[in-house]
């Protein structure tokens, strides 16, 4: 088994970049497997454990744990009585995926790629 990497954080050492940057710890944390997908699932509001989980479809019970601990340690999300909702942070940082989103759909059709909506 392996050792869980640290908590990606500005000012630590993060992988791919020793300078401890905030974008470079912030791409390492959104790197991770089923972070992006967590996010995405709390866009609408509040979700509680079982029914995130089962819209991430196929995350296992302790990724979905250490996920949550992790975008909470770095107050991109928070655990309430509704279930688990994006912080303020957590919402300005979804917003800014639409320009992201938009660039994707261009560059696929310059790819030829098809367009391909939703999750």
């Amino acid at each position: 088994m392996t050792a869980s990497r640290p908590i990606p954080r500005p000012g630590r050492r993060v992988r791919g970049s020793a300078s401890g940057r905030p974008v470079m710890a912030l791409l390492d944390l959104l790197g991770r497997r089923w972070t992006l997908r967590v996010i995405w699932e709390l866009r609408d509001g509040p979700l509680v454990f079982r029914e995130l989980q089962a819209r991430c479809g196929g995350i296992s019970p302790s990724v979905l744990n250490t996920r949550l601990s992790e975008l909470r340690e770095n107050r991109l999300l928070e655990a309430g009585e509704a279930g688990y909702a994006l912080t303020a942070l957590g919402v300005e940082l979804l917003e800014l995926f639409g320009p992201v989103d938009r660039w994707a759909e261009r560059w696929a059709a310059a790819l030829g790629g098809a367009r391909r909506r939703g999750a």
